[in-house]
């Protein structure tokens, strides 16, 4: 059954609303399907959105799994937590104005995997001229999962080295390239698809590390120190085991940022080492940081998009194509997954 109106905001204000095509999640851990939506009508505060390109988030399929620690939605919803569009109705941004925006989906609140998207004027970010819609897109999320725990939560500083665990995916590509371009001396990728690993050479890694399976603590610790010697910053989408070998190479008043669990939802710590080596280990959850907290992150990546300086793969799908991106995201893709939704401009 479709999506209806009624529970994406007030009756009378949907009674007039348009007609949009959207991705529909009917139940926790149910796929997208593609339907139609009554779109809440606007009012002060918010901007209405021609969607043009939506990335694909891990978030996006976690909070749809309904195991997500932050969010859960039992009743329908469109998913998407951003996308770049063309400003449709505004008070705040002229009419044509393409801009980047972030969604917080949930059964009264469409997101962003719609051809019309209802966002927050405060949720909303002016491109710059010139930019491809589609990379700048594809560096949201995954460029401020990058960015703001190397530069501003680790506090990166030139010649340090830098481990990132979890390397392959577009976080973890980007991450790489952000710690080469900010002055980083050394580089080091951790993750399990080789072929996947050699591809960060030509971005920046200076070195790469394969998970191996049933492998002991002892030897991955042997090989991430003869790959990076101490390390500075860790950036680490892993957890587990691979945290817990890291922090053994870890050198005196290393930072370590976690973004991520895909390799298990808890790690040991040692006392004597957490307190010996003095580290500090945080955690970063882009989804509780408002957008203008992210607007320098934001600048300086497409300010490096705009000068070549990044390189992003994407695949592109449509919106009715968006189940097969879902399967392709779950697989770890190893690249960026954005839906045009190609309503006609």
């Amino acid at each position: 059954m479709p999506l209806t109106g009624a529970r994406l905001g007030d009756d009378n204000a949907v009674a007039a609303a348009p007609e949009v095509t959207a991705a529909i999640i009917d139940a926790p851990g149910s796929e997208p399907r593609v339907g139609t939506i009554s779109l809440p009508v606007r009012t002060a505060g918010s901007t209405v959105l021609r969607v043009v390109a939506v990335p694909l988030n891990p978030l996006d399929l976690l909070i749809a799994s309904g195991s997500f620690h932050s969010a859960r939605h039992d009743e329908p919803y469109v998913p998407g937590s951003e996308c770049v569009g063309v400003v449709l109705e505004s008070d705040r941004y002229p009419v044509g104005t393409w801009v980047y925006a972030e969604c917080h989906a949930s059964p009264s609140t469409p997101g962003a995997f719609a051809t019309r998207v209802l966002v927050r004027d405060e949720n909303v970010l002016v491109l710059p001229d010139g930019l491809d819609p589609v990379i700048a897109a594809a560096v949201g999320n995954s460029g401020t999962a990058a960015f703001m725990p190397l530069i501003e939560t680790a506090e990166l500083r030139a010649g340090e080295t830098v481990l990132v665990l979890g390397a392959t995916g577009a976080v973890g590509q980007l991450a790489i390239q952000v710690a080469n371009r900010s002055g980083a001396g050394r580089v080091v990728g951790v993750a399990r698809d080789r072929a996947a690993l050699d591809q960060l050479l030509p971005l920046g890694a200076n070195a790469v590390v394969e998970l191996r399976p049933d492998e002991s603590e002892d030897e991955l610790a042997a090989r991430l120190l003869a790959a990076a010697g101490a390390v500075d910053v860790i950036l680490d989408g892993l957890y587990g085991a691979p945290l817990e070998a890291a922090l053994r190479v870890c050198a005196p008043h290393a930072r370590v940022v976690n973004i991520g669990h895909l390799a298990g939802a808890t790690a040991r710590i040692p006392a004597g080492l957490l307190r010996g080596k003095q580290i500090t280990v945080s955690g970063f959850a882009g989804l509780h940081i408002p957008l203008a907290a992210k607007s320098a992150a934001l600048a300086w990546l497409w300010a490096a998009i705009g000068r070549n300086e990044l390189s992003v793969e994407v695949r592109t799908f449509s919106l009715h194509e968006l189940p097969a991106a879902w399967q392709a995201q779950a697989a770890s893709p190893h690249a960026k997954c954005v839906i045009l939704p190609g309503e006609p401009g």
